[in-house]
């Protein structure tokens, strides 16, 4: 490590999965992939943050050659290898050599509030809970495989609300609020989840963990979407890549760097800029004495 790296805190990548780092309809990440190992190379982290179940992020880390933390569904956990921070840490549960934070409510009871709302309504809507594999794999597109990864939620549930007339879908996503559960939309799909649940909570809990390894950390972090929105305000430089009609989402963030390119093409030209210097860096570095435990 070079004199000019030590003077610096450690940076850490934060990333969207569908529509960012993979492309909406393929799925490929391969135009990103250039950038993503220079990153790997230098040793910067990339957290993978997306409305992905567990089961579907899993084999899609080990194939992007990815070993540092990840948060699934929409921010309804974060799972960190263990012994990847040098402490102990409070932690809901542990997974097949993972410590997971728990932050969102768990499924059943997403679905049960779901329940209430439809017959509230009189409004038959569906999410994937009320769904084969075969079923979702024939809407999505994916392999009945790919299916049933997605299918095995935790923390949030998939709506289907596009062919609802906009009225109705607006009195369903107004009842699920009042069912104490928040909503957003991923550009395909309606998530609900719980009330506090958000990907910006989950980030900035494992920021939180970051800062306590390293004292101080610079996070990037990189979007497509309003589902999107709380990644990026818990970051210190928030990127966002087009969205496949060339157009970019409607958000107001303070700092906010609008890149051009589609999904993973943005992902690479985004993050090359970041490197080259192009774009904002790092924050001012001031050394913090650790607290000793």
């Amino acid at each position: 490590m070079t004199a000019a790296q030590t003077e610096r805190p450690p940076t850490i990548v934060v990333t969207d999965l569908d529509g960012t780092l993979l492309d909406l309809h393929t799925r490929s990440w391969a135009p990103a992939e250039p950038a993503l190992r220079e990153l790997q190379e230098r040793g910067v982290p990339v957290v993978l943050c997306s409305a992905k179940t567990r089961a579907e992020i899993l084999p899609l880390r080990e194939a992007l050659g990815i070993e540092d933390p990840f948060i699934v569904e929409n921010g309804g956990a974060v799972y960190v290898p263990k012994g990847y921070f040098s402490f102990a840490f409070p932690h809901d549960r542990e997974f097949e050599g993972f410590s997971v934070l728990e932050l969102g409510l768990p499924y059943a009871e997403i679905r049960r509030r779901i329940e209430r709302v439809r017959r509230e309504l009189g409004v038959a809507f569906r999410g994937f809970g009320d769904l084969t594999a075969e079923e979702v794999a024939e809407i999505t597109g994916l392999s009945l495989e790919e299916a049933g990864r997605a299918k095995a939620r935790e923390y949030d549930e998939t709506l289907l609300l596009g062919d609802l007339p906009t009225e109705e879908r607006g009195r369903v996503l107004q009842a699920l609020e009042r069912a104490g559960l928040r909503w957003t939309h991923g550009g395909v799909f309606h998530h609900a989840l719980g009330a506090g649940t958000d990907k910006g909570r989950a980030v900035r809990k494992l920021l939180e963990l970051y800062r306590r390894e390293h004292g101080e950390v610079f996070s990037v972090g990189l979007g497509d979407g309003r589902n999107d929105e709380p990644l990026l305000r818990a970051v210190d430089l928030p990127l966002l890549v087009q969205k496949p009609d060339g157009t970019w989402e409607d958000l107001d963030l303070p700092g906010l760097v609008r890149v051009e390119g589609v999904g993973p093409e943005g992902w690479r030209r985004a993050v090359e800029a970041w490197l080259r210097g192009e774009l904002p860096h790092r924050l001012p570095y001031v050394k913090k004495t650790r607290r000793q435990s």
